[in-house]
């Protein structure tokens, strides 16, 4: 039984008995004239955090809107312009912020037109 030569490193297929293949291409993952295919790690798992996120987020708000209106259940005298109402403090507090959320979102929708008509 004979040992085969060593061979020097970086010089693979250098035996002369056997005759020297060339080099294969890298492996394409689509044909040509296709579009490039993405990756399992690319948007689909920034999407499935997002989701895992917002999801966490809307299980956090329900508990807290829950504990919210289980603490404010007295009734309160709500001033109007006309007339003086009772109320569950809860209700005069949701109403509030809806009311403050329109005020918002319609400055912003004031902003925009504006920026789009410049």
């Amino acid at each position: 039984m004979t040992t085969p030569e060593p061979r020097q490193a970086g010089t693979p297929g250098t035996d002369p008995t056997q005759p020297s293949l060339p080099a294969a291409p890298p492996p394409t993952t689509t044909r040509p004239g296709t579009a490039p295919q993405k990756s399992p790690s690319g948007k689909g798992a920034g999407r499935a955090i997002g989701r895992a996120v917002a999801l966490t987020l809307l299980v956090f708000v329900t508990v807290v809107l829950v504990l919210f209106v289980m603490f404010n259940t007295q009734t309160v005298d709500i001033s109007l312009v006309f007339a003086d109402v009772e109320a569950p403090l809860v209700l005069a507090l949701l109403i509030a912020a809806v009311l403050g959320g329109l005020l918002v979102s319609l400055a912003g929708a004031v902003r925009r037109a504006r920026r789009r008509n410049r």
